[in-house]
C-alpha cells in the first residue's frame, strides 16, 4: 500500500484520540484508550490493520523518548529523602512480585527467561497512574504520597537496570531454575553487559555531563526555540543510538542517561518542556503498537492465566508493600495508600514485554496476558483508593485490630519524657511538620511559645527528637494519638495537612477531647473553605487567597493606594 507510514501514523493518532477521550470521560486514564486503539487497528480485530513493522519502529522511538523523560524527571533528591523506606521497600517488593509471577509462569510450563521477565513485568507500577491516583485523592503532597513517589523512583531505576540486562537472559533458555546460578554463559554474558554499561555510564557522567549541557547552552544563545527543540530531540535519540551501536547497550539506557545528564543542568526544565510534545506523541504510538500485539482471544483461551496475573498485581504485590510499610513502623493509613497506589502496572511493563518479544524471551501470549492484566488493574485502581477509608473505619471499630496495626508506633507515640511538663500547659498543638508546619514552628520558637508537634513521617519525628523538641509520632486522625498531646490543656490546635478527610477527622476527635479549643486550619479549596466555616472553624487559611491578597497589597503599595479593608471578604473565599 502506498503511503503506508502516513496511514499508520494518521489512523493510530485518530483512533488513539477517540479512545483516549472516551476513557477520560468515563473516569479512566487515557492510557487505557491508547491501548484499546491499538487493539482496534491491530491484526486481531476486523477493519483497518496498521503496518505492524512500522508501528514497532515508531514504538522504539516512543521507548527512547519515554526513557528520556524518565531521566529528565529522575530526582536523586526525592530518592534520598525517602531512601530509608523507598529503597529497601521497592527492592523487596520487586523481588517478591517477580518471584510470585515467575513461579506462576514456571508452573504454566514457561522457560526460565520468560518466567523471570513475566514476574518483572508484574512487579512495577505505572508512574502516570500512580500520580493520577494520588492527586485525585489529595494525598500527593502528604507523607503517604511522598513515600509512594519515592518508591516509584526506585522501581524505575531497577527497571532501567533490568532493561540493560535483558539480553543476558537468553543464555538461560532451556535451563531449569538452578541454571540461574550455574550457567557459565549467563554470568559471562552478564559480566560483559555490565562492563559495557559501566564504560558507557562513565563516558556519559564524565564527558556527557559537561558536553551535552554546554552544547544546549550554545543553542540557547541563538534564541531559536525550534533549534533548541531539535537539539534536545537529537541529543535524546542520538545518544540512544550511539549507546546501542558503539557500546552494545539498550536504546533505553542511552536515552535514560541522556535525560539524567541534562537533568543536572539549569536548562533541564526548558528541555523537558520542549521535548514533552514529541514525547507525548511517540508515547501514544508506543501504546498503540503494544495494543496492536494484544490478542483479545487470550481472555477466552486463558482466563485463569489473566486472573492469576491480576491477583498478583492487586493482592500479592499490594500485601507485600503493605507489610513492608508497616514493618518500617509507618501508620496504617500510609501502608494502605502505598499499597493501593502500587496495585497496577503500566509503561515499564509494556516496555519489558515488547523487548522480551524482540529478543525471543517471552511467548506472544505473555504480552497479551500482561496487557490484559494491565488494563484490568488500571481500571480497578480508583476502587482500591476508595477502599482505604472503609478499611480504616472498619479497623477503628475493632480495638483488637486497631491495637495490632498500631503496636509498632507505641515507642514514639508519646512525647519525649525529657520534656518539661510545663510544656503541656496552655500550649499549641501543631499537626504536621512539613513545609508549612516547619515554618510555623520557627515562628513559635521566635515568639518563645510552647508547642507540641504531631507528625506521621517517622523521618521527621526522629529529626525532631534529636533536637529535643516535643513531638508525637502518629496519624492525628486516628483515635489515641491526640490524647497524648494533652489537648484538654492546650490553647490552640493548628492543622497544616492539606488532606480533607484527615483534617475533618482531626477536628472531630479534637472537639470530643476539648470542645472549646481554638482551631486554625489550612486548605486549598473554596468548597472545603466553606465547609470548615460551616463546622464553626473561625480561622481557615486558604493559601491561594492569602497569596492573592499579599500580591494585591504589593501592587497597592507601589501605586501608593491603601488596601481596601478585607474584613468583608473574610467570609467569602476568593478563587485563585
Amino acid at each position: 500500500m502506498e503511503h503506508t507510514l502516513i496511514a499508520t501514523i494518521a489512523l493510530s493518532f485518530l483512533f488513539a484520540f477517540i479512545a483516549g477521550l472516551v476513557a477520560v470521560r468515563i473516569g479512566l486514564p487515557p492510557l487505557v484508550g491508547y491501548l484499546l486503539a491499538g487493539v482496534a487497528v491491530g491484526p486481531n480485530t476486523p477493519g483497518f490493520v496498521a503496518d505492524l513493522s512500522l508501528a514497532q519502529q515508531l514504538a522504539e522511538i516512543g521507548v527512547i523518548l519515554l526513557m528520556f523523560g524518565v531521566g529528565l524527571h529522575f530526582s536523586f533528591r526525592d530518592l534520598l529523602k525517602m531512601r530509608h523506606i523507598a529503597l529497601p521497600g521497592a527492592v523487596l517488593q520487586i523481588v517478591a512480585a517477580t518471584a510470585m509471577g515467575g513461579a506462576m509462569a514456571w508452573w504454566w510450563g514457561w522457560d526460565l527467561p520468560a518466567a523471570i521477565l513475566f514476574g518483572l513485568a508484574l512487579s512495577v507500577a505505572s508512574t502516570v497512574v500512580l500520580l493520577r491516583g494520588l492527586e485525585e485523592n489529595n494525598v500527593l503532597n502528604t507523607v503517604h504520597g511522598r513515600i509512594a513517589v519515592g518508591w516509584l523512583v526506585v522501581e524505575d531505576l531497577v527497571m532501567v537496570l533490568a532493561l540493560v540486562m535483558l539480553p543476558t537472559l537468553g543464555a538461560l533458555k532451556g535451563g531449569d531454575a538452578t541454571s540461574l546460578f550455574t550457567s557459565g554463559a549467563f554470568w559471562q554474558s552478564l559480566g560483559l553487559v555490565l562492563i559495557k554499561v559501566t564504560i558507557f555510564s562513565a563516558v556519559m557522567i564524565v564527558a556527557g555531563a559537561r558536553l551535552v549541557p554546554w552544547l544546549l547552552q550554545l543553542v540557547v544563545k541563538t534564541d531559536s526555540r525550534e533549534l533548541f527543540t531539535l537539539a534536545v530531540i537529537a541529543v535524546a535519540i542520538g545518544i540512544a543510538y550511539a549507546a546501542a551501536t558503539l557500546f552494545g547497550v539498550s536504546f533505553a539506557l542511552g536515552a535514560f542517561l541522556a535525560g539524567v545528564v541534562i537533568n543536572g543542568s539549569h536548562i533541564s526544565h526548558r528541555a523537558a518542556a520542549n521535548a514533552l510534545p514529541f514525547q507525548d506523541a511517540f508515547a501514544v504510538l508506543f501504546f498503540v503498537a503494544v495494543g496492536m500485539l494484544f490478542d483479545p482471544s487470550v481472555l477466552l483461551d486463558k482466563p485463569w492465566h489473566v486472573l492469576g496475573a491480576v491477583a498478583i498485581i492487586l493482592v500479592g504485590k499490594s500485601l507485600v508493600a503493605f507489610a513492608i510499610v508497616l514493618f518500617f513502623k509507618y501508620p496504617l493509613v500510609t501502608a494502605l495508600t502505598v499499597s493501593a497506589g502500587l496495585a497496577q502496572i503500566g509503561e515499564f511493563s509494556f516496555i519489558l514485554a515488547s523487548l522480551g518479544l524482540i529478543h525471543g524471551l517471552l511467548p506472544p501470549e505473555g504480552q497479551s496476558i500482561i496487557l490484559a492484566s494491565a488494563l484490568i488493574s488500571i481500571t480497578l485502581n480508583p476502587l482500591t483508593f476508595k477502599s482505604i477509608k472503609p478499611i480504616l473505619a472498619l479497623i477503628e471499630k475493632s480495638p483488637r485490630w486497631h491495637a495490632r496495626f498500631n503496636r509498632n508506633q507505641d515507642k514514639l507515640a508519646t512525647p519525649d519524657i525529657e520534656i518539661d511538663h510545663e510544656h503541656m500547659q496552655d500550649h499549641v498543638v501543631l499537626i504536621g511538620f512539613g513545609r508549612v508546619g516547619r515554618r510555623i514552628g520557627e515562628q513559635l520558637d521566635d515568639m518563645q511559645l510552647p508547642y507540641l508537634v504531631i507528625e506521621h513521617d517517622r523521618h521527621y519525628v526522629e529529626q525532631l527528637r534529636k533536637r529535643h523538641l516535643p513531638v508525637i509520632y502518629g496519624d492525628a486522625s486516628l483515635p489515641g494519638i491526640l490524647e497524648h498531646a494533652e489537648l484538654t490543656q492546650a490553647r490552640i490546635l493548628v492543622i497544616t495537612t492539606p488532606e480533607r478527610f484527615q483534617t475533618r477527622r482531626v477536628i472531630e476527635l479534637a472537639r470530643k477531647l476539648n470542645p472549646d479549643i481554638d482551631i486554625i486550619v489550612r486548605t486549598h479549596h473554596d468548597d472545603e473553605y466553606q465547609h470548615l466555616k460551616d463546622l464553626g472553624i473561625a480561622s481557615v487559611v486558604m493559601g491561594e487567597r492569602e497569596l492573592a491578597r499579599r500580591m494585591g497589597d504589593e501592587i497597592g503599595r507601589r501605586f501608593s493606594v491603601l488596601p481596601v479593608t478585607a474584613s468583608a471578604s473574610n467570609d467569602e473565599p476568593t478563587a485563585a
